[in-house]
């Protein structure tokens, strides 16, 4: 697979994400056991290392940590979110005050661990499809106040992403459809409201509802819970005339069937809620 891995994310994003890590660990009285244990001067080097083989994820969050903590904490990055490592591997090396690393520590190989997990398992479910034209994509399936993070994690691992929150496109859902009254009137009062940059996706379970929907042209329709046959026969109908995107129970053992169907993109909560952490370890040399 050949995929660019994204940017790191800009100060202003990581900044109340890993400020909020911080001061969950340090809490009311900061660290305890270096306060007590590390005289104040004491200097070292450390290295952070693989022990797992998976991609990496979250050296933007990570690095920003240590900074934070420790502006003069030198760093030398070897690894690049979106590659490969393996056990043994040194992803960063570190020197600097002791204390200052031993703080930031956990909170540096918390969003590393998490996030290279995404990044880990998203690779793998793209790897099953790569053979096709789908494209995996993850939802807003995530960790509260974690989402901007987790998001990049999937793109590291050669995803991509659905809608960020409920402000940057329209997905009608089986319940709006419900409480609207119908597909076709949740449609006409999308076009009526959204502006012309503003996508518009609806949510189908049969292939009756697909055909009203498809008379009221969405920009793409979200084929939920359907087989590969029925995922087939519904690519057929609508024949080009809007994206179409499968979504519903999806895992490593059925993506790859549901991609051959001709799908455009593959949905799935698994790639943040279900991901296991990747473990990573900080080691003093």
């Amino acid at each position: 697979m050949t995929f660019i891995a994204p940017p790191p994310l800009p100060d202003i994003i990581l900044d109340p994400i890993v400020r909020l890590g911080l001061a969950e660990d340090l809490g009311r009285a900061g660290d305890l056991t270096t306060d007590a244990t590390i005289k104040p001067g004491t200097r070292l080097t450390a290295h952070i290392q693989a022990r797992k083989t998976g991609i990496l994820a979250g050296m933007d969050a990570a690095t920003y940590a240590l900074k934070l903590v420790d502006a003069d904490v030198k760093l030398d990055q070897r690894i690049h979110d979106g590659d490969k490592i393996m056990p043994g591997d040194t992803i960063a090396m570190m020197t600097g005050a002791a204390r200052s690393i031993l703080i930031a520590e956990r909170t540096m190989l918390n969003f590393l661990g998490r996030l290279s997990g995404i990044a880990t398992l998203t690779n793998a479910f793209a790897a099953k499809m790569e053979h096709t034209k789908a494209k995996i994509v993850c939802t807003r399936k995530t960790t509260p106040g974690h989402r901007a993070v987790e998001k990049r994690a999937v793109r590291c691992g050669g995803g991509t992403s659905h809608r960020y929150g409920l402000d940057d496109a329209i997905l009608i859902k089986d319940n709006h459809i419900a409480a609207c009254g119908s597909i076709a009137e949740a449609l006409q009062r999308a076009h009526a409201y959204a502006g012309h940059l503003r996508m518009i996706e609806i949510e189908v379970d049969t292939l009756d509802q697909l055909k009203e929907a498809l008379a009221h042209k969405p920009h793409a329709v979200l084929l939920d819970n359907m087989e590969p046959p029925l995922l087939r026969e519904a690519i057929g109908i609508i024949d080009g005339r809007c994206l179409a995107e499968a979504s519903g129970g999806i895992t490593l053992d059925t993506v790859a069937a549901k991609a051959e169907t001709g799908v455009d993109y593959i949905s799935s909560g698994a790639l943040t809620h279900s991901a296991i952490n990747l473990d990573v370890g900080l080691d003093i040399l």
